[in-house]
């Protein structure tokens, strides 16, 4: 069982801008003075840029183009509604916001399928849409395949039960924690657990700062240090600059890559920088119009295909 993937697919936008029904919730989101069509060539040129460069090293990625019916300003984060497994299974997930809820898009597992990747099942969670459960793929849920450990902080959009029952239906041990950020002086709930952590495949980079009971955060470490990962904390405001929300992937002749942002690399130290480059070299692109409307950075436009090929 690999814990990371040479292929990712990445949805081209068409109509992305702030969404309003996402931003009660997502405290890094901001407003870009900017008219919409042009926030979203800006986004269409930060995204064709970020393509380039993991195809320029090797990745495989699966381009498809949104639409602009119906209108879908976030559907450059697939990670959200959609997961790829090695055992042929896809998953499909709940999402708190309803016009999220228009991305889920037969085009992305028929594209796949003309690739020749094999899928064997469906796993749809969707319906607890109905009584307002909400569990935002791997948004909501840190997967350590190797090891299989699924790692979770609660939140409006990560409900526990659901993640109790995927982690059952997935064969996962759940790692449940809250994790905090801190907004106009209040703690309150961060979004989505890929924003505050990463797993690789010999280290995880973390926000421990945001796991605000003790016992929480020595279970966090204790479960990535029992499985061999270095652990490289980073601050709340490194955080901020979307430093958590990374993903590693594999390139051409088996090189590893550790891929982020502009300005998550930008927020790191040497001393950062020099542990991750012991482990895998580092990508980074700039994604600043994409972060500061869509208030999400390089790992959630990148939704990992594990599925077996034929």
């Amino acid at each position: 069982m690999s814990q990371i993937t040479n292929t990712v697919v990445m949805i081209r936008p068409a109509t992305f801008r702030m969404n309003e029904q996402t931003a009660v919730n997502n405290y890094f989101q901001e407003d870009l003075e900017l008219q919409n069509q042009e926030i979203n060539k800006k986004a269409q040129e930060e995204f064709d840029t970020f393509v380039q460069k993991l195809k320029m090293v090797g990745v495989n990625v699966v381009v498809i183009q949104d639409t602009e019916e119906p209108d879908t300003p976030d559907a450059i984060f697939p990670n959200n509604w959609i997961s790829f497994h090695a055992n042929g299974d896809v998953a499909l997930y709940p999402m708190f916001a309803e016009n999220r809820r228009l991305e889920r898009n037969e085009t992305v597992l028929e594209t796949l399928e003309s690739q020749g990747f094999i899928i064997n099942n469906v796993v749809d969670y969707t319906e607890a849409e109905e009584e307002s459960l909400f569990l935002e793929g791997t948004g909501s849920i840190i997967l350590d395949r190797e090891n299989r450990k699924a790692y979770c902080a609660l939140s409006p959009r990560a409900d526990e039960d659901l993640f109790i029952e995927f982690c059952e239906d997935f064969e996962y041990t759940p790692v449940i924690f809250t994790a905090n950020q801190t907004v106009d002086g209040e703690r309150k709930p961060i979004y989505h657990t890929n924003v505050m952590m990463a797993i690789a495949e010999t280290f995880a980079v973390v926000c421990l700062a945001t796991i605000d009971d003790k016992k929480e955060r020595k279970l966090v470490v204790n479960q990535l240090k029992e499985n061999g990962k270095e652990v490289i904390a980073i601050t709340e405001g490194q955080m901020q600059q979307f430093a958590g929300n990374m993903l590693q992937v594999k390139g051409s002749d088996e090189r590893k890559f550790l891929v982020m942002s502009q300005t998550a690399y930008k927020s790191l130290t040497q001393d950062q920088i020099q542990k991750i480059e012991n482990h895998c070299t580092i990508l980074y692109s700039d994604l600043n119009t994409i972060e500061t409307c869509g208030g999400g950075s390089a790992r959630c436009m990148l939704a990992e295909v594990f599925l077996p090929k034929q």
